[in-house]
């Protein structure tokens, strides 16, 4: 039951979702659905892998490396494999004629588009119960607890 996508509207919606995860709070999501759909059109044959980059963004002081991806007109960047080492071109420093194509996808429509190609479900989460107030300053109100009207309590 597999769809086919577009692969302009695949590339475009990762684009989008590329540039809303480099602003994005926590990106993490954004990222791991970007690098499943590059890695499920990379089996397909319909990316195609170019070579590697030095990252802009160096980990912890280290230099490390990206793969460059072509997706229709789009280029992308995700983690390299070990083969990637072995068998692609090392192409140095970031090169800025790899540009993209302006795009205009809601971050919403990419979603979607990239959720149906990888056919992503969300999680379902555990409701969580509401936590109570546990302030050590915290008083509960007793009031709308104590029966009314008042009963005497009788002493035998």
């Amino acid at each position: 039951m597999k769809q086919d996508i577009p692969l302009q509207d695949l590339a475009q919606a990762l684009f989008t979702i590329n540039r809303h995860a480099k602003t994005a709070p926590e990106p993490k999501h954004l990222y791991q659905i970007k690098k499943a759909t590059i890695n499920k059109l990379l089996e397909e044959n319909r990316a195609e892998k170019i070579g590697l980059h030095f990252s802009d963004h160096p980990k912890r002081s280290n230099q490390h490396s990206t793969l460059l991806v072509k997706v229709d007109n789009y280029y992308f960047h995700i983690p390299p494999s070990k083969e990637d080492f072995k068998q692609l071109k090392h192409l140095g420093s970031l090169d800025q004629n790899y540009r993209n194509p302006q795009s205009k996808m809601s971050l919403s429509q990419a979603k979607r588009i990239v959720y149906q190609f990888i056919d992503w479900k969300p999680e379902k989460k555990e409701q969580h119960r509401q936590k109570s107030y546990t302030s050590s300053y915290y008083t509960p109100s007793s009031l709308g607890k104590m029966e009314w009207p008042p009963t005497r309590s009788r002493r035998n």
